[in-house]
């Protein structure tokens, strides 16, 4: 893929992949503007070469003892170094799980030194965080495609509130920035959002396209109470988060324990694939979060320009520098309000006024630096052509890799045999049984069968018709049915094929899945044969 300048008078670049592109146009463009307008003091560090290149990220947040670790172990099936569990808080450190040759931990000193790690910024929190932060190295199939960010449980109170020593908000923000997935962790068991606990979600508010939620421990209630505690989480979300969009929420055990109250055993099963594919998806969606998080970036970038500009544009040249100073902070919100209209910006790219105002009063306004519209006129290029042509090329890597998805761990568990999700239940009831599973039932629709006047064995579309819409499922459910059905496509259905109809109808009515082809195991017997000759002709 070829990046041309907006004039044409640059040779053609050549990007190899999407995360050197990204590099290239990050350098290039964007990082200019970023740097002339104080970006990095204000909302986040300059990004790194091992933030475009690191595998994709998840990091898990919750309150403590609401299963984080357990739930790291359980999708590794491995410990970890530095792994702790306990009902009290344990995990009193940030640790990054990452692949590595041999097991082993990197303190954070080390570890925000070496450039191959993405984790060079964090330095800037000093070292109350540094002692708490480090890298569990160890080889691990799931690790391969994925790295996992442990994070000390969240407390409730102002005394442990204080006594952490680093901004705990803000690093969680950090990290929030550069990772794929941020699961956050409830307990079923006791459901309670602590106040550090809203302060962390409303930092994160950035970021709800890579929010999932976790209700943990759901086996340790009943089915009625399990739905009062899952509507008293929506309700509590929706309060913190104040979106109208529904965050998506997994609910399970996620443990390889018994389950103790084993009535929800098929939700947590459904539940627990739909989280895992989810998760699965992550390598093969990384350059296009990459490219995603680059967008938000620029934008972010653009409005703290034009907010910096501003500030120095209404800066009296000599006198009364303080008192005008404090009356700019005051009216930011004005300011705002004009940025919006004159550059048609949408609030929602604006920051947050009051962090803002916060930021800005340590702030020297007479050193801040006058519009340049070359700059912006770069990031907008960007924007515009540079990020399109990334586009095709993040669709060329998906279709190269289709197949890459994590794999190892918890994740194979459920790939194949009687334990993988749906199996022996709807159309896949009798996979594994010698005799055809619809001949259970065959009598009985045998009964219905020749009560409809069959001709040379067979009854025709018009009257099968008048039975199968008894089921009343929808007639593009019953035109999919009747095809699978019809296995020798003569138009007519004989005892076995209106057998096969009804159990596939039943099949629709137990709410499974009707399936794409019809099963080996669901061939009617005396059609074998024709159906193996079929599929050697195509």
């Amino acid at each position: 893929v070829y990046a041309w300048a907006k004039n044409g008078k640059k040779d053609p670049e050549l990007f190899q992949n999407v995360s050197e592109g990204l590099r290239k146009l990050y350098r290039t463009k964007l990082f200019p503007l970023e740097d002339t307008y104080r970006f990095h003091d204000f909302h986040s560090p300059a990004l790194e070469d091992a933030d475009f290149d690191n595998k994709p990220m998840v990091l898990l947040v919750g309150q403590y003892s609401t299963g984080k670790t357990t739930f790291i172990r359980h999708l590794m099936e491995q410990d970890f170094p530095g792994m702790r569990i306990g009902p009290e808080p344990t995990t009193d450190s940030f640790i990054a799980v990452m692949h590595g040759e041999q097991d082993g931990v990197i303190p954070g000193n080390a570890l925000v030194v070496d450039p191959k790690k993405p984790f060079r910024k964090l330095n800037a929190f000093g070292n109350a965080f540094l002692n708490r932060f480090m890298c569990a190295q160890m080889p691990n199939a799931v690790l391969e495609s994925i790295s996992i960010i442990d994070t000390p449980g969240i407390l409730s109170g102002e005394k442990q509130r204080i006594s952490r020593g680093y901004d705990f908000a803000a690093v969680l923000e950090w990290f929030a920035e550069r990772v794929d997935r941020i699961i956050l962790l409830f307990d079923a068991h006791k459901l309670d959002i602590s106040d550090e606990f809203s302060e962390v979600i409303r930092a994160l508010k950035n970021h709800e396209d890579k929010m999932r939620v976790v209700l943990n421990k759901a086996d340790q209630i009943s089915t009625q109470q399990l739905m009062r505690v899952y509507g008293a989480l929506m309700w509590s979300l929706g309060k913190i988060i104040n979106t109208p969009e529904v965050v998506r929420v997994y609910i399970g055990s996620f443990w390889a324990q018994p389950l103790l109250v084993p009535d929800n055993r098929k939700l947590f099963e459904a539940e627990e694939q739909d989280l895992f594919l989810d998760i699965q998806s992550l390598p093969r969606n990384a350059a296009l979060r990459k490219l995603n998080d680059l967008i938000k970036r620029a934008r972010l970038a653009k409005v703290q320009a034009y907010i910096i500009s501003s500030l120095k544009k209404e800066m009296p040249a000599m006198f009364g520098k303080d008192g005008k100073k404090k009356e700019l902070i005051a009216n930011l919100s004005e300011i705002y309000h004009r940025i919006e209209k004159e550059h048609q910006i949408s609030p929602g790219d604006f920051p947050n006024l009051a962090k803002m105002q916060e930021l800005l009063n340590g702030q020297d306004f007479t050193k801040f630096p006058v519009l340049r519209p070359k700059l912006l006129e770069a990031v907008e290029d960007m924007l515009a052509n540079d990020i399109a042509k990334l586009m095709i090329l993040v669709r060329q890597e998906e279709a190269d890799m289709p197949s890459q998805k994590v794999k190892g761990g918890a994740f194979e568990g459920t790939m194949n045999g009687p334990f993988g999700h749906g199996y022996g239940e709807g159309a896949s009831e009798g996979i594994d049984e010698m005799e055809w599973v619809v001949g259970r039932d065959k009598p009985t629709y045998d009964e219905i069968f020749y009560t409809l006047s069959p001709i040379n064995g067979k009854v025709s579309g018009a009257a099968a018709k008048k039975e199968m819409v008894k089921s009343k499922l929808p007639n593009t459910v019953l035109g999919k049915i009747w095809k699978l059905a019809d296995v020798d496509k003569d138009g007519f259905l004989d005892d076995e094929e209106f057998a096969l109809a009804n159990h596939l109808i039943k099949v629709k009515l137990e709410g499974h899945e009707l399936p794409g082809k019809l099963p080996e195991h669901l061939v009617p017997p005396s059609k074998r044969g024709l159906v193996d000759d079929e599929e050697e002709v195509a």
